[in-house]
């Protein structure tokens, strides 16, 4: 049985469809990528798995059961959906206060804040802290009950480049301790080096479920085209039925062709080229590739 299961779920709020019918598993120690735009309905769906929303139709489990119905939910499952504390309260303090609250020794406070590099800010006030410094308090809190599963929302925000590569071995290491880890994230690159698999919706359906290597390779292939002649090459190959757009160095990016296709393009109509090269498809690419038009079809893992 799958340790995560959303099945045929559907939220409406008023004439608005947040969640729409969608339907995906989680096996166990994966690290999974949960990526949509924004209004996809990402957090919809993770704050459906924790209990805080009633889905007006289908189900968020785990382990097969909601959440409510959990024996021992925080042993089972951490979250942080949004990363807050009392900003009076020291670090240590708020941790303390949610131990007693979740059944688990106090002392796990300071071994958390030691996990997550807090330990030397342990004395200080949560209101003074930096984002990337409540973003680390809030993961220390979702790890105070030893949980198998983590679900994090947007966990990078506020880090650092430093502080990003923490969070990708951090993750990285509980996942081989056989635990489950399902976040959300924008930062996309980031998601490609932490990842074994993704789940990308828009407007409340899933786009696909994936592993990440299968999907980076669906793509097909790319080509980067630098012209003197950009505009008249960009019109050669829009007649000849190629998708090409103009990347950030002023070059074009083809996609779905080769370059002898494009090379031969080119010469047929005098159109002088000063390179043409395959281009690898990054997440980001493949990302926007499939949440660029408004109605999708679902692609299978």
């Amino acid at each position: 049985m799958p340790i995560i299961t959303i099945q045929n779920l559907t939220k409406d709020f008023g004439a608005v469809r947040a969640v729409d019918d969608l339907t995906f598993d989680i096996d166990e120690g994966k690290v999974v990528g949960f990526l949509g735009p924004n209004g996809s309905g990402k957090t919809t769906t993770l704050r459906a798995l924790v209990g805080l929303v009633t889905p007006t139709s289908g189900a968020a489990t785990i382990h097969g059961v909601p959440y409510a119905e959990l024996a021992d939910p925080l042993s089972q499952i951490g979250v942080m959906l949004e990363a807050a504390s009392h900003p009076a309260r020291t670090a240590r303090n708020h941790l303390r206060v949610l131990a007693v609250e979740a059944g688990v020794p106090r002392s796990r406070a300071d071994e958390m804040l030691e996990l997550v590099d807090l330990g030397g800010a342990a004395r200080r006030r949560s209101g003074g802290f930096s984002l990337g410094m409540t973003q680390r308090l809030g993961l220390a809190a979702a790890l105070l009950g030893d949980p198998q599963i983590l679900v994090l929302d947007e966990p990078a925000n506020g880090l650092d480049p430093e502080g990003i590569r923490w969070l990708r071995d951090f993750l990285r290491g509980l996942a081989a301790e056989g635990r489950t880890v399902l976040l959300s994230s924008h930062v996309l690159s980031e998601v490609a080096q932490t990842v074994d698999e993704v789940v990308v919706i828009n407007h409340g359906r899933l786009v696909t479920h994936s592993p990440l290597a299968a999907l980076s390779s669906s793509a097909g292939p790319r080509v980067r085209v630098r012209s003197p002649q950009s505009e008249r090459l960009s019109a050669v190959l829009a007649e000849h039925g190629h998708d090409a757009a103009r990347d950030g160095a002023g070059s074009l990016v083809v996609v779905g062709s080769t370059q002898e296709a494009i090379g031969q393009l080119a010469f047929d109509h005098g159109v002088v080229l000063y390179e043409i090269a395959p281009e690898s498809s990054n997440l980001e690419d493949v990302f926007f590739d499939l949440t660029s038009t408004p109605h999708l079809e679902v692609v299978a893992s």
